[in-house]
């Protein structure tokens, strides 16, 4: 097992981006993700219900998707940074045979309370699955 550096403040520069990571969206990742996060509305995990609603098949929920918007962040940032905030917006769902694929960039810095802003998003082929920012505190 190899252990992660964590980004330190000084290293950081604005306009940096983040590596692409590209997440495949399978029926496990979203039915488990909801089931995980005991959100059991049936658009998760039931294709008949959720093409009842209106779906061609069931779609991810926020919390998954909020999950991922924290490991792609953290892959990057190593596990000594601290979430100060994270705010998302969904966008175009996300249904399985698709693939999101995350890209971001380092927007702002604050050496006062040595706080990065990443400005992100996760697209999918019909466009953002999910646009945000998070603010990080490096060492």
């Amino acid at each position: 097992m190899t252990l992660q550096n964590t980004k330190r403040f000084d290293d950081v520069r604005p306009g940096e981006t983040l590596p692409e990571l590209a997440i495949p969206i399978t029926v496990g990742l979203i039915a488990g993700g909801a089931i995980a996060t005991r959100d059991y509305f049936p658009g998760h995990h039931d294709v008949e219900a959720a093409r009842e609603l209106g779906s061609p098949h069931i779609f991810m929920n926020i919390l998954t998707t909020n999950g991922l918007v924290q490991r792609y962040i953290e892959d990057w940032a190593g596990p000594e940074a601290r979430f100060a905030s994270l705010k998302i917006k969904l966008g175009a769902p996300n249904y399985p045979g698709d693939s999101m694929t995350f890209n971001g960039a380092v927007t702002r810095q604050d050496a006062t309370t040595r706080t990065v802003e990443i400005t992100l998003s996760g697209k999918n082929s019909m466009g953002n699955h999910v646009t945000g920012t998070v603010a990080l505190v490096l060492p």
